[in-house]
């Protein structure tokens, strides 16, 4: 699994389609790609059914955004399981620096204010993953709030901790004999 650290950009809610690190970036396979900037969710790439009925706007003016892509599956129920290692790993490199969030599905909170955004879904070759931690908002709770200096080294940890978390269960996997070898 590769990760990369991309210069700052926006998230428009493009990056969520398949294939957008190979299109866009020339990364292809298993990856998780970051970066900084503002989050603007054009309608057309909502995914989510509820807020898009709902008439919510994602938005944040700046963010740290995680992008990740698997072509093991086209399972919508590893997706999500995937998003929430994603989602825990960030928890626990927060709660690492002394900042204990509470975790609700996908989504993290500090002293009950919302401070993260996620969303997981499926193509026909792939997975994908979407998830924004706040730098700067107005609205919600965001790293700066919370008095996070340096949220490039937080994203860092997290793509190495998350590509860390899933070799090391490819690997378990790798290791383990098939039930039916037990008989």
């Amino acid at each position: 699994m590769k990760w990369v650290i991309v210069e700052k950009m926006e998230y428009n809610g493009r990056q969520i389609l398949p294939y957008w690190a190979e299109r866009y970036l020339g990364i292809s396979g298993d990856c998780i790609v970051a970066f900084r900037g503002k989050c603007d969710v054009a309608p057309k790439y909502m995914v989510d059914i509820e807020d898009k009925e709902k008439g919510e706007k994602i938005y944040s003016p700046d963010m740290l955004h995680f992008i990740v892509e698997h072509f093991d599956s086209s399972s919508i129920e590893l997706a999500y399981a995937r998003q929430r290692i994603l989602v825990f790993i960030a928890q626990e490199k927060l709660g690492d620096l002394g900042y204990i969030c509470s975790r609700d599905g996908g989504d993290l909170f500090y002293n009950g204010k919302k401070l993260s955004v996620s969303i997981a879904s499926v193509s026909r070759n792939s997975q994908k993953i979407h998830f924004g931690i706040n730098v700067e908002s107005d609205e919600y709770m965001s790293l700066s709030k919370m008095g996070i200096k340096n949220p490039e080294k937080i994203m860092r940890e997290i793509c190495v901790g998350y590509c860390s978390e899933i070799e090391d269960i490819t690997k378990d996997i790798h290791k383990t004999k098939p039930l039916e070898e037990l008989k």
